[in-house]
This record gives structure tokens, sequence and C-alpha cells, in this order.
């Protein structure tokens, strides 16, 4: 399996997530259609959250600092909900796959 971005064959692991990350919008397009996710403002804050954290850290969030993060950053929504409603596929997974980064880790399945 492979995505077509920009013309480029990107390389992904058995799970879909690509194998070097990709920070354009070609990417995140690309992919979620593939996901069938259609993105709305909402999704993108979510994809900007996760690749600001992959460029600081290296690494992305699991979904407990995600909630906490948006539950602080922009209150008066129910973020474990909202996140659920626009990556119904483990949001931490799904959401980083659509963002174009590689691989989360971490423990307990994540």
């Amino acid at each position: 399996m492979s995505y077509l971005i920009n013309g480029v064959e990107a390389e992904v692991d058995d799970e879909g997530f690509l194998l070097e990350a990709d920070f354009s919008e070609e990417a995140a397009r690309v992919i979620a259609a593939a996901e069938g996710i259609e993105l709305g403002a909402q999704h993108w804050l979510v994809i900007e959250y996760l690749r600001e954290k992959f460029r600081e850290e290296g690494q992305t969030p699991n979904f407990r600092a995600m909630v906490k993060d948006f539950d602080e950053n922009h209150p008066g929504r129910d973020w474990k909900k909202t996140l659920y409603d626009l990556f119904p596929q483990q949001p931490s997974r799904q959401a980083c796959r659509v963002a174009g980064l590689t691989k989360p880790f971490g423990k307990g399945g994540y």
C-alpha cells in the first residue's frame, strides 16, 4: 500500500502510516480521502496541533494528553467526544495517520 501525494508515491507501513512524515496539505487530503474522512476546520485544528507536537517533541501525544490540551486551549467543548466524532477509529492513531505523520509509539496498544 502507498499514497500518491503530489505525484510521488509515499511508502507506508502495514497500518497505513507514512514511513516519513509529510506536512503538506495534499498529504492530509489524500490520506483523509483514503480513510473516508472529509476534512473540515476542526480536522485541520487537530492536524496542525499534532504536526506541531511532532515537530517540537519528535512524537505525538497520547489520547489523554490530546484531550487535556484541547480542553485547556479550546474550552467549551467535549473534546473527548469531538475527537472521536472527527476521527472515529482511535483518534490518537487515525488523526496522526491523516496528519501525514509516522506511526505513534507508546504502550497499551497505542
